[in-house]
């Protein structure tokens, strides 16, 4: 299997001064995903935890929603023409009477590191395959603003790699009174929260509902749909959201949070879960 970090040699200049040294990267290896052995998607991932990763893509693809409905995962020997394992093709078996989708999806298969699936569904099929609400307006979970402002420095100081690369994401998930429950890295965003997803839902978790998402980076519409897939109620980053993932926040009554850095950030949608002091004051 491939590891999480590599060495490369490096000419490294300071105030002028040139020197040759080692640096430590962030791996970056594809990973082909097979459902039931036919080719499904292919993500460009730090290797680890590719299984959790697997499930958890298939959690936000609608496929799986419980432990009981996936069989087994495995890693494809003779993915190679000589025979030899990579370690970089996975396939999920379903268990039986699990539906299996038609793999000729309206959408790329291929995704990056950076953007996730390119493409991708509208609001629409968020809507119609997402199988769990966030409508708990009856006893929503609630956060303060003075707890959400302590996860950034939490979820930092539980990345491993990154400090020894500085190239990686995370994501987290934390009780809303700020315990953190998991943490996951990689190269890309997506990822990370696939990997926590798919551990949670390989210990049969799902949904989230008393969790809070933290994300390292920005919040991209397909952060916003992962989470809503698992039933997650609070999204927040520590960057920008985009249009399309606070029109999905609404629509799916997520609690959507941006630029949570020090003790500001911006409440895009779901503030009913926040305990917000008086707004002073009108825009």
């Amino acid at each position: 299997m491939g590891r999480v970090t590599e060495r490369r040699r490096v000419i490294r200049l300071r105030d002028g001064v040139v020197s040759p040294r080692p640096d430590t990267l962030v791996a970056e290896e594809p990973l082909e995903i097979r459902l039931n052995g036919r080719p499904l998607a292919i993500t460009m991932r730090t290797p680890g935890d590719d299984f959790a990763l697997a499930a958890g893509f298939l959690v936000s693809e609608g496929v799986l929603g419980s432990a009981d409905e996936l069989a087994n995962i495995v890693y494809c020997a003779g993915a190679t023409e000589d025979g030899s394992n990579t370690y970089n093709v996975v396939d999920v078996k379903l268990a039986p009477g699990v539906p299996v989708p038609d793999i000729t999806l309206e959408r790329n298969v291929y995704t990056t590191s950076s953007c996730g699936l390119c493409g991708k569904a509208s609001l629409d099929a968020v809507r119609t395959t997402a199988r769990w609400r966030l409508d708990d307006t009856h006893a929503p979970i609630r956060i303060t603003p003075e707890t959400l402002t302590a996860l950034p420095d939490r979820l930092r100081a539980a990345q491993r790699v990154f400090d020894r690369t500085g190239g990686l994401h995370a994501a987290a998930l934390f009780t809303p009174e700020g315990e953190l429950l998991d943490v996951r890295e990689d190269v890309g965003r997506h990822n990370a929260v696939d990997k926590l997803v798919g551990r949670a839902v390989q210990q049969g978790l799902l949904p989230l509902s008393g969790a809070v998402l933290l994300v390292s980076g920005r919040a991209s519409f397909e952060l916003a749909q992962k989470a809503v897939m698992a039933g997650i109620p609070v999204l927040a980053a520590v960057s920008a959201p985009s249009s399309l993932a606070v029109d999905l926040a609404d629509e799916a009554g997520l609690t959507l949070v941006g630029f949570l850095r020090g003790t500001s950030m911006n409440v895009y949608a779901g503030e009913h879960r926040l305990a917000l002091p008086t707004a002073v004051g009108g825009a």
